[in-house]
C-alpha cells in the first residue's frame, strides 16, 4: 500500500470512528486528576489516570515492557506519592526517524466551575450535548491532545491488521510517547528524571531520538492554525508581611498598628501600572523592536476582534493588534494572581500575616535569577519608603526560561505540511506569551534536538479557565494532522 493510499485509509477511519474517539476523551476527563490536589485522594486520582494511560498505550507496544511507568523521586519527604511518568515506545527500524512526543494528564483545579456552568456543572463530566464543543476539565489541556495520539494509534493498528502486519511496521517514524502527570504542579521531579535517563549510555527511553513534538499549546486566534517556536519564562513570586502575632480587631486596633494588607496593597501599585507596564528597571531590561521586527508581528494579521473573541468584555489595553500582541509576544508582563491570608467573607478583622503571589513572564535574556534579583532591590527600597515596622520578605517560588527554537528546521516544515493537508490553510507562526519549562529542559537534554510545539485547540479554548472546551471540529482534524505529521516528517532531509 502506497503512503498517499494508508494517508486516506487514516484519514476515513477518523472520520468513521468520530464518537468513540469523543467516548475515549468522556473517560479521559472522568478522572479527576487535579495535582495540586495533596489529600491522598485527590493524588490516587492523578495516579490512577496515569495507570489507565499506560493501559491504553499498551495496546499498541509489541513487548509490555514497551510501555512502562516509572516512579519519580520525591525531592521532599511527603506521604503523597508522585504520579508516574507514562512511557511508550513503538518502533526500532533504524531506516526511520524517531520521534519523542510529550503532553501531560494532570488538570487544573475547578473551584467555581459549576456556577460558570449551570448546563455542564460538573468539569469531570465531559459535556456532548453542544454540536461544536467538547466541555470539560483538561479537554484541551492536555487530555484532548493526548487522547489524539492513542487516537492516531488506534486507526494505524486497524490499518495494519488489515494488512496483517504490526502496527511498527507500517508507521512512517518510531514513536515514543512521554507523558508526565505533575506538569501544573512545577513537573516535579520530572527534569531530574530526563537529565538522569540521557546519562544512560543507550540514552535508556531517549534513544536514537531526532526530533520533539510538544503538543500542549493553542492556536494564536480562532480562525488559522498557528506552529509555535517560542515562549515567554516565568519567575513566580510570593511577598510575605508579618505584622502582630495574631489577628486584630479593627475596631479595635484599627490606626493603631501597620497593617500588613495596606503595605502589600501599596507594593502591588507600584509594581504593575494598569496598562500592563512593569516597574522600569524590567521594562529596560527588553528593547524596542526595530522596524524589521515590528514587520514581522504585522505581517502575523492579529486584530483587536481576535482578542475580544477571547475575552469577552471590551477590556483590551491597546486600540492595534500589532501592539497587543507584542504584548504577548516580545514583552515581559506581571500578573497579580492573589493574597494568601485574607478572608473570603466580610470580616473586621486585621490579618497579622498575608502572602501576596505575582508572577512576571520573561522574555530575551531575562532569566528568573536576574529578574529576581531586582525585583527583590525594588521591593525592599519601596518597603523601607512606606516607614512599615512590619516585616517583609520576598521568595521566588517556581520559574522557567525563555525559549526560541528554529522554525526553519525539518521539523517544524513537517508539521507545516501536515497542517496544510488538514485544514487547507498554511499556518502561522507563533511565539507564545505561556511558559512550559519542558521545552528547554528536553532541547538541552537532548543535545540541542529540535523541539516543535504543535497545537489542537483555538485561542478561545479556555484552559485553566472556568469554561474549558475543545471544538469538535479541532479534535479530529487535530488527530489527523498529528497522523499526518507523522507522515511528513518521513518525508524530510535530516541531513
Amino acid at each position: 500500500m502506497s503512503g498517499s493510499d494508508q494517508v486516506s485509509k487514516f484519514y476515513a477511519y477518523v472520520d468513521s470512528h468520530q464518537e468513540d474517539f469523543v467516548q475515549r476523551l468522556v473517560h479521559a476527563v472522568g478522572y479527576r486528576s487535579i495535582s495540586s490536589d495533596q489529600t491522598k485522594e485527590g493524588r490516587n486520582q492523578v495516579i490512577e489516570m496515569g495507570h489507565w494511560l499506560r493501559d491504553q498505550l499498551a495496546q499498541f507496544v509489541v513487548k509490555p515492557e514497551d510501555a512502562e511507568l516509572v516512579e519519580l523521586v520525591i525531592p521532599d519527604k511527603t506521604d503523597l506519592n508522585l504520579p508516574p511518568l507514562v512511557l511508550a515506545r513503538i518502533g526500532e527500524d533504524l531506516q526511520k526517524k524517531t520521534v519523542l512526543v510529550y503532553g501531560h494528564y494532570d488538570v487544573q483545579p475547578v473551584g467555581g466551575w459549576e456556577a460558570a456552568n449551570p448546563d455542564n456543572p460538573n468539569a469531570f463530566k465531559l459535556g456532548t450535548t453542544d454540536k461544536e464543543k467538547l466541555i470539560g476539565r483538561g479537554a484541551t489541556d492536555d487530555k484532548g491532545p493526548i487522547m489524539g495520539w492513542l487516537n492516531v494509534l488506534e486507526a494505524h493498528k486497524s490499518i495494519a491488521d488489515d494488512l496483517g502486519k504490526p502496527l511498527a511496521e507500517i508507521l512512517p517514524v518510531n514513536i515514543r510517547f512521554l507523558f508526565e502527570g505533575m506538569e501544573e504542579s512545577s513537573s516535579v521531579g520530572l527534569e531530574k528524571w530526563i537529565n538522569e535517563e540521557v546519562k544512560k549510555t543507550d540514552k535508556g527511553w531517549f534513544k536514537r531520538v531526532d526530533c520533539v513534538c510538544i503538543t500542549d499549546v493553542y492556536w494564536l486566534t480562532t480562525h488559522r492554525p498557528s506552529l509555535t517556536y517560542g515562549l515567554r519564562g516565568i519567575a513566580f513570586f510570593s511577598i510575605d508581611i508579618e505584622g502582630a502575632t495574631t489577628d486584630l480587631h479593627s475596631g479595635s486596633f484599627g490606626r493603631m498598628v501597620h497593617e500588613p494588607m495596606t503595605d502589600l496593597v501599596k507594593l502591588f501599585s507600584v509594581l504593575v501600572e494598569t496598562n500592563g507596564v512593569i516597574f522600569k528597571e524590567v521594562e529596560e531590561m527588553v528593547p524596542e523592536p526595530t522596524p524589521a521586527e515590528r514587520k514581522e508581528y504585522e505581517d502575523l494579521k492579529y486584530e483587536v476582534s481576535d482578542l475580544l473573541q477571547d475575552i469577552g468584555n471590551p477590556v483590551e489595553l491597546d486600540g492595534k493588534g500589532v501592539d497587543l500582541i507584542m504584548g504577548r509576544m516580545r514583552y515581559p508582563s506581571l500578573s497579580i494572581h492573589g493574597i494568601k491570608g485574607a478572608f473570603d467573607t466580610i470580616t473586621a478583622a486585621i490579618p497579622h500575616n498575608i502572602s501576596g503571589r505575582f508572577s512576571i513572564r520573561l522574555v530575551g535574556e531575562q532569566t528568573p535569577q536576574k529578574v529576581f534579583d531586582i525585583v527583590d532591590k525594588f521591593l525592599r527600597k519601596e518597603f523601607d519608603n512606606l516607614k512599615s515596622k512590619n516585616k517583609m520578605s520576598l521568595a521566588l517560588e517556581t520559574s522557567g526560561m525563555p525559549w526560541v527554537g528554529n522554525k526553519d528546521h525539518w521539523n517544524f516544515q513537517a508539521a507545516h505540511a501536515a497542517i496544510q493537508a488538514v485544514h487547507d490553510v498554511a499556518p502561522v507562526y507563533a511565539r507564545d506569551g505561556g511558559s512550559i519549562p519542558i521545552v528547554l529542559t528536553l532541547e538541552q537534554a537532548l543535545g540541542g534536538k529540535n523541539v516543535l510545539l504543535l497545537s489542537m485547540g483555538k485561542s478561545d479554548d479556555g484552559a485553566h479557565s472556568l469554561h474549558e472546551k475543545l471544538d469538535r471540529d479541532n479534535y479530529f482534524k487535530g488527530t489527523k494532522v498529528y497522523g499526518t505529521y507523522l507522515y511528513e516528517l518521513a518525508k524530510q532531509d535530516a541531513s
